[in-house]
Protein backbone atom coordinates (compact mmCIF):
# COMPACT_ATOMS: atom_id res chain seq x y z
CA UNK A 1 0.00 0.00 0.00
CA UNK A 2 1.45 3.15 -0.89
CA UNK A 3 2.45 5.49 1.48
CA UNK A 4 0.31 8.59 2.88
CA UNK A 5 1.41 11.69 2.88
CA UNK A 6 0.96 14.48 5.35
CA UNK A 7 -1.83 16.15 3.06
CA UNK A 8 -3.54 12.62 3.29
CA UNK A 9 -3.89 12.09 7.17
CA UNK A 10 -4.50 16.17 7.43
CA UNK A 11 -7.75 15.87 5.37
CA UNK A 12 -8.59 12.34 7.38
CA UNK A 13 -8.10 14.31 10.88
CA UNK A 14 -10.15 17.33 9.35
CA UNK A 15 -13.23 14.51 8.39
CA UNK A 16 -12.89 12.64 11.72
CA UNK A 17 -13.15 16.07 13.31
CA UNK A 18 -16.24 16.80 11.49
CA UNK A 19 -17.78 13.56 12.59
CA UNK A 20 -17.26 13.68 15.58
CA UNK A 21 -19.55 16.90 16.42
CA UNK A 22 -23.30 15.94 15.41
CA UNK A 23 -23.97 19.95 15.71
CA UNK A 24 -21.40 20.54 12.95
CA UNK A 25 -23.56 17.69 10.81
CA UNK A 26 -27.10 19.38 11.63
CA UNK A 27 -25.48 22.95 10.27
CA UNK A 28 -24.01 21.52 7.40
CA UNK A 29 -26.62 18.73 6.11
CA UNK A 30 -29.59 18.56 7.83
CA UNK A 31 -30.72 22.55 8.28
CA UNK A 32 -30.59 23.61 4.32
CA UNK A 33 -32.86 19.89 3.94
CA UNK A 34 -35.43 21.26 6.43
CA UNK A 35 -35.27 24.95 5.46
CA UNK A 36 -35.79 23.48 1.94
CA UNK A 37 -38.64 21.63 3.09
CA UNK A 38 -40.40 24.24 5.29
CA UNK A 39 -40.47 26.38 2.33
CA UNK A 40 -41.31 23.78 -0.25
CA UNK A 41 -44.46 23.46 2.21
CA UNK A 42 -44.96 26.82 2.50
CA UNK A 43 -45.01 28.07 -1.07
CA UNK A 44 -46.72 24.63 -2.47
CA UNK A 45 -49.55 24.72 -5.11
CA UNK A 46 -52.51 25.43 -3.61
CA UNK A 47 -55.42 27.27 -4.19
CA UNK A 48 -54.64 31.25 -4.17
CA UNK A 49 -55.70 32.87 -0.50
CA UNK A 50 -58.41 34.40 -0.20
CA UNK A 51 -58.78 38.41 0.16
CA UNK A 52 -59.64 39.88 3.25
CA UNK A 53 -62.24 42.88 2.93
CA UNK A 54 -64.28 44.80 5.19
CA UNK A 55 -67.54 46.49 4.39
CA UNK A 56 -68.57 49.02 6.61
CA UNK A 57 -72.37 48.37 7.61
CA UNK A 58 -74.27 50.99 6.05
CA UNK A 59 -76.80 51.12 3.34
CA UNK A 60 -75.64 49.10 0.41
CA UNK A 61 -73.35 47.03 2.87
CA UNK A 62 -75.15 43.84 1.26
CA UNK A 63 -75.00 44.55 -2.31
CA UNK A 64 -71.42 44.92 -1.88
CA UNK A 65 -71.10 42.24 0.16
CA UNK A 66 -73.17 40.01 -2.41
CA UNK A 67 -71.04 41.18 -4.78
CA UNK A 68 -67.91 40.43 -3.32
CA UNK A 69 -68.30 36.12 -3.46
CA UNK A 70 -65.90 34.05 -2.09
CA UNK A 71 -66.04 31.75 -5.51
CA UNK A 72 -64.38 35.11 -6.47
CA UNK A 73 -61.21 34.84 -4.07
CA UNK A 74 -62.96 37.23 -1.32
CA UNK A 75 -63.33 36.96 2.28
CA UNK A 76 -65.39 39.60 3.62
CA UNK A 77 -66.75 41.09 6.63
CA UNK A 78 -69.26 43.42 7.53
CA UNK A 79 -67.83 45.68 10.93
CA UNK A 80 -68.87 48.87 12.20
CA UNK A 81 -66.52 51.50 10.88
CA UNK A 82 -64.07 51.82 13.72
CA UNK A 83 -63.57 48.09 14.46
CA UNK A 84 -63.27 47.97 10.57
CA UNK A 85 -60.38 50.93 10.87
CA UNK A 86 -58.51 49.05 13.71
CA UNK A 87 -58.43 45.40 11.36
CA UNK A 88 -57.42 47.53 9.08
CA UNK A 89 -54.53 48.82 10.75
CA UNK A 90 -53.98 45.58 12.41
CA UNK A 91 -53.36 43.62 9.13
CA UNK A 92 -56.26 41.94 10.08
CA UNK A 93 -57.79 42.90 6.69
CA UNK A 94 -56.72 43.96 3.69
CA UNK A 95 -59.00 46.64 2.35
CA UNK A 96 -62.25 48.47 3.49
CA UNK A 97 -65.56 49.33 1.57
CA UNK A 98 -67.39 52.12 2.78
CA UNK A 99 -70.85 52.44 1.05
CA UNK A 100 -72.09 55.16 -1.17
CA UNK A 101 -71.79 57.78 -3.42
CA UNK A 102 -69.06 57.80 -4.62
CA UNK A 103 -67.98 54.01 -2.82
CA UNK A 104 -65.32 54.80 -0.86
CA UNK A 105 -62.21 52.47 -0.42
CA UNK A 106 -59.72 52.46 2.44
CA UNK A 107 -56.15 50.67 2.64
CA UNK A 108 -52.31 51.42 2.92
CA UNK A 109 -50.54 52.11 -0.35
CA UNK A 110 -47.41 50.70 1.27
CA UNK A 111 -48.85 47.50 1.65
CA UNK A 112 -48.64 44.97 -1.41
CA UNK A 113 -51.88 43.24 0.10
CA UNK A 114 -53.84 46.38 0.07
CA UNK A 115 -53.22 47.58 -3.03
CA UNK A 116 -53.69 44.74 -4.80
CA UNK A 117 -57.06 43.99 -3.12
CA UNK A 118 -58.16 47.79 -3.63
CA UNK A 119 -58.17 46.82 -7.18
CA UNK A 120 -59.28 43.28 -6.97
CA UNK A 121 -62.52 44.64 -5.46
CA UNK A 122 -63.27 47.49 -7.91
CA UNK A 123 -62.89 44.78 -10.68
CA UNK A 124 -65.57 42.87 -9.23
CA UNK A 125 -68.02 45.69 -8.02
CA UNK A 126 -67.56 47.04 -11.61
CA UNK A 127 -68.49 43.44 -13.08
CA UNK A 128 -71.37 43.66 -10.73
CA UNK A 129 -72.43 47.36 -12.00
CA UNK A 130 -72.63 46.03 -15.35
CA UNK A 131 -69.26 46.50 -16.95
CA UNK A 132 -68.04 44.30 -19.91
CA UNK A 133 -64.17 44.07 -20.78
CA UNK A 134 -63.46 45.33 -24.09
CA UNK A 135 -61.03 42.50 -23.89
CA UNK A 136 -61.99 38.39 -23.35
CA UNK A 137 -59.03 36.73 -21.29
CA UNK A 138 -58.55 33.79 -19.96
CA UNK A 139 -55.75 31.93 -16.84
CA UNK A 140 -53.46 29.34 -17.02
CA UNK A 141 -52.25 28.59 -13.72
CA UNK A 142 -48.28 27.83 -13.76
CA UNK A 143 -47.45 24.79 -12.10
CA UNK A 144 -45.56 22.38 -13.82
CA UNK A 145 -42.17 21.52 -12.32
CA UNK A 146 -39.12 23.75 -12.75
CA UNK A 147 -41.54 27.25 -13.09
CA UNK A 148 -42.38 26.77 -8.89
CA UNK A 149 -41.28 28.77 -6.40
CA UNK A 150 -39.60 25.71 -5.25
CA UNK A 151 -37.35 25.33 -8.18
CA UNK A 152 -35.92 28.61 -7.73
CA UNK A 153 -34.88 28.32 -3.96
CA UNK A 154 -33.14 24.93 -3.94
CA UNK A 155 -30.58 25.87 -5.61
CA UNK A 156 -30.58 29.22 -3.45
CA UNK A 157 -31.01 27.41 -0.25
CA UNK A 158 -27.18 25.08 -1.54
CA UNK A 159 -25.40 28.40 -2.94
CA UNK A 160 -26.19 29.48 0.65
CA UNK A 161 -25.15 26.35 2.12
CA UNK A 162 -21.97 26.70 -0.17
CA UNK A 163 -20.76 30.11 1.66
CA UNK A 164 -21.90 29.57 4.86
CA UNK A 165 -20.05 26.19 4.94
CA UNK A 166 -16.88 27.53 3.30
CA UNK A 167 -16.49 30.84 5.94
CA UNK A 168 -18.02 29.06 8.71
CA UNK A 169 -16.04 25.89 8.31
CA UNK A 170 -12.95 27.35 7.06
CA UNK A 171 -12.64 30.84 8.82
CA UNK A 172 -14.02 30.13 11.84
CA UNK A 173 -11.81 26.48 12.60
CA UNK A 174 -8.77 28.17 11.45
CA UNK A 175 -9.44 31.20 13.96
CA UNK A 176 -10.58 28.79 16.82
CA UNK A 177 -7.36 26.48 16.16
CA UNK A 178 -5.65 29.78 16.67
CA UNK A 179 -6.49 30.76 19.81
CA UNK A 180 -5.59 27.28 21.26
CA UNK A 181 -2.31 27.74 19.78
CA UNK A 182 -3.07 24.28 17.83
CA UNK A 183 -1.93 25.83 14.56
CA UNK A 184 1.16 26.88 16.79
CA UNK A 185 1.92 23.19 17.48
CA UNK A 186 1.56 22.17 13.86
CA UNK A 187 3.79 24.21 12.25
CA UNK A 188 6.50 22.90 14.84
CA UNK A 189 5.99 19.51 12.83
CA UNK A 190 7.57 17.91 9.49
CA UNK A 191 4.08 19.43 8.26
CA UNK A 192 4.22 21.91 4.94
CA UNK A 193 1.93 24.35 5.79
CA UNK A 194 0.11 24.45 2.33
CA UNK A 195 -0.27 20.72 3.07
CA UNK A 196 -2.79 21.95 6.12
CA UNK A 197 -4.70 24.23 4.20
CA UNK A 198 -4.79 22.13 1.65
CA UNK A 199 -6.35 19.52 3.49
CA UNK A 200 -8.93 22.62 5.24
CA UNK A 201 -10.21 23.38 2.01
CA UNK A 202 -10.66 20.06 0.26
CA UNK A 203 -12.41 18.29 2.80
CA UNK A 204 -14.57 21.08 2.54
CA UNK A 205 -15.15 19.84 -0.96
CA UNK A 206 -15.74 16.85 -0.61
CA UNK A 207 -18.60 17.93 1.76
CA UNK A 208 -19.57 20.04 -1.34
CA UNK A 209 -20.40 16.75 -3.35
CA UNK A 210 -22.83 15.14 -0.30
CA UNK A 211 -24.72 18.52 0.04
CA UNK A 212 -25.27 18.62 -3.58
CA UNK A 213 -26.44 15.05 -3.96
CA UNK A 214 -28.54 15.31 -0.96
CA UNK A 215 -30.27 18.87 -2.13
CA UNK A 216 -30.85 17.48 -5.63
CA UNK A 217 -32.44 14.44 -4.30
CA UNK A 218 -34.63 15.95 -2.12
CA UNK A 219 -35.91 18.47 -4.50
CA UNK A 220 -36.78 15.69 -6.94
CA UNK A 221 -38.24 13.20 -4.23
CA UNK A 222 -40.15 15.55 -2.39
CA UNK A 223 -41.25 18.22 -4.79
CA UNK A 224 -40.83 16.78 -7.97
CA UNK A 225 -37.99 19.12 -9.12
CA UNK A 226 -36.48 18.66 -12.81
CA UNK A 227 -33.09 18.58 -12.80
CA UNK A 228 -32.30 19.26 -16.38
CA UNK A 229 -27.93 20.00 -16.46
CA UNK A 230 -25.27 17.52 -16.34
CA UNK A 231 -24.75 16.04 -12.65
CA UNK A 232 -20.84 16.62 -13.26
CA UNK A 233 -21.47 19.94 -14.67
CA UNK A 234 -23.47 20.91 -11.12
CA UNK A 235 -20.75 19.36 -9.28
CA UNK A 236 -18.39 21.30 -10.69
CA UNK A 237 -19.67 24.45 -9.70
CA UNK A 238 -20.67 23.99 -6.35
CA UNK A 239 -17.00 22.61 -6.20
CA UNK A 240 -15.63 25.67 -7.63
CA UNK A 241 -18.04 27.68 -5.45
CA UNK A 242 -16.44 25.92 -2.12
CA UNK A 243 -13.27 27.01 -3.37
CA UNK A 244 -14.35 30.28 -3.46
CA UNK A 245 -15.65 30.34 0.11
CA UNK A 246 -13.04 28.58 1.19
CA UNK A 247 -10.18 30.65 -0.09
CA UNK A 248 -12.69 33.91 1.10
CA UNK A 249 -12.65 32.81 4.61
CA UNK A 250 -8.85 31.64 4.60
CA UNK A 251 -8.16 35.14 3.93
CA UNK A 252 -11.09 36.82 6.59
CA UNK A 253 -8.97 34.00 8.85
CA UNK A 254 -5.26 34.97 7.99
CA UNK A 255 -5.14 37.68 10.64
CA UNK A 256 -7.78 37.47 13.09
CA UNK A 257 -6.78 36.51 16.92
CA UNK A 258 -9.78 36.48 18.70
CA UNK A 259 -13.36 34.32 17.91
CA UNK A 260 -15.07 37.60 18.23
CA UNK A 261 -12.98 39.28 15.55
CA UNK A 262 -13.58 36.38 12.96
CA UNK A 263 -17.36 36.34 13.66
CA UNK A 264 -17.76 39.58 12.62
CA UNK A 265 -15.76 40.05 9.96
CA UNK A 266 -17.32 36.27 8.48
CA UNK A 267 -20.76 38.69 9.48
CA UNK A 268 -19.92 41.31 7.00
CA UNK A 269 -18.38 39.42 4.45
CA UNK A 270 -21.98 37.32 4.09
CA UNK A 271 -24.72 40.18 4.78
CA UNK A 272 -24.31 41.91 1.79
CA UNK A 273 -25.00 38.52 -0.59
CA UNK A 274 -27.61 37.39 1.76
CA UNK A 275 -29.31 40.61 0.71
CA UNK A 276 -28.77 40.66 -2.65
CA UNK A 277 -27.53 37.51 -3.86
CA UNK A 278 -31.11 36.02 -4.80
CA UNK A 279 -31.34 33.35 -2.62
CA UNK A 280 -34.99 33.48 -1.79
CA UNK A 281 -36.08 36.12 -5.07
CA UNK A 282 -34.26 37.19 -7.66
CA UNK A 283 -31.51 39.68 -7.63
CA UNK A 284 -32.92 41.05 -10.88
CA UNK A 285 -35.59 42.78 -8.41
CA UNK A 286 -33.23 45.65 -7.18
CA UNK A 287 -32.57 48.95 -9.11
CA UNK A 288 -30.29 48.79 -12.63
CA UNK A 289 -27.81 50.92 -10.80
CA UNK A 290 -27.12 48.16 -7.99
CA UNK A 291 -26.78 45.12 -11.00
CA UNK A 292 -22.93 46.10 -11.78
CA UNK A 293 -22.21 45.35 -8.04
CA UNK A 294 -24.52 42.45 -7.55
CA UNK A 295 -23.18 40.59 -10.61
CA UNK A 296 -19.83 40.90 -9.25
CA UNK A 297 -20.51 39.06 -6.23
CA UNK A 298 -19.41 35.74 -5.69
CA UNK A 299 -22.95 34.46 -4.83
CA UNK A 300 -24.78 36.11 -6.95
CA UNK A 301 -22.46 34.19 -9.61
CA UNK A 302 -22.52 30.85 -8.18
CA UNK A 303 -26.71 30.88 -7.86
CA UNK A 304 -26.96 32.11 -11.15
CA UNK A 305 -24.75 29.59 -12.33
CA UNK A 306 -26.82 26.84 -10.43
CA UNK A 307 -29.83 27.92 -11.85
CA UNK A 308 -28.78 27.85 -15.35
CA UNK A 309 -27.72 24.84 -14.93
CA UNK A 310 -30.68 23.12 -12.74
CA UNK A 311 -33.36 24.52 -13.84
CA UNK A 312 -32.06 25.47 -18.01
CA UNK A 313 -29.53 23.06 -18.37
CA UNK A 314 -27.34 25.17 -19.41
CA UNK A 315 -23.87 24.24 -20.22
CA UNK A 316 -20.57 25.08 -18.46
CA UNK A 317 -19.52 26.27 -21.56
CA UNK A 318 -22.10 28.89 -22.58
CA UNK A 319 -20.83 32.37 -22.47
CA UNK A 320 -23.01 33.35 -19.19
CA UNK A 321 -21.81 30.37 -17.43
CA UNK A 322 -18.16 31.37 -18.49
CA UNK A 323 -18.68 34.58 -17.19
CA UNK A 324 -19.89 33.53 -14.02
CA UNK A 325 -16.81 30.77 -13.19
CA UNK A 326 -14.67 33.01 -14.22
CA UNK A 327 -15.85 35.80 -11.37
CA UNK A 328 -15.86 32.23 -8.88
CA UNK A 329 -12.27 32.38 -10.26
CA UNK A 330 -11.55 35.56 -9.63
CA UNK A 331 -12.68 35.70 -6.18
CA UNK A 332 -11.58 32.70 -5.28
CA UNK A 333 -7.79 32.92 -6.54
CA UNK A 334 -7.39 36.15 -5.13
CA UNK A 335 -8.16 35.40 -1.76
CA UNK A 336 -6.23 32.28 -1.84
CA UNK A 337 -3.05 34.58 -3.13
CA UNK A 338 -3.41 37.07 -0.57
CA UNK A 339 -4.30 34.58 2.51
CA UNK A 340 -1.07 32.41 1.79
CA UNK A 341 0.57 36.05 2.08
CA UNK A 342 -0.99 37.40 4.92
CA UNK A 343 -1.69 33.86 7.21
CA UNK A 344 -0.46 33.99 10.21
CA UNK A 345 0.48 30.73 12.21
CA UNK A 346 0.57 32.32 15.58
CA UNK A 347 -1.42 34.51 17.80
Amino acid sequence: MARRGPFTWLMLARLKEFIREPEVIFWVFGFPVLLAVALGIAFRNKPPDQVAVGVVEAEGAERIAVSLSAEQGFEVVRLAEADAAQRLRMGKISLVVVPGEPLEYRFDPTRPDSTLARRMVDDALQRAAGRRDAVVVKEALVTEPGARYIDFLIPGLLGMNIMSGGLWGVGFALVDMRTKKLLKRLVATPMRRRDFLGAMMASRGLFVVLEVVLMLLLGWLLFGMIVRGSLAGIVLLAVLGAFCFASIGLLVASRAKKIETVTGLINLVMLPMFVFSGIFFSSERFPALLQPFIKALPLTALNDALRASILEGAALADPAQLARIGIMLAWGGLSFVLAMRWFRWAS
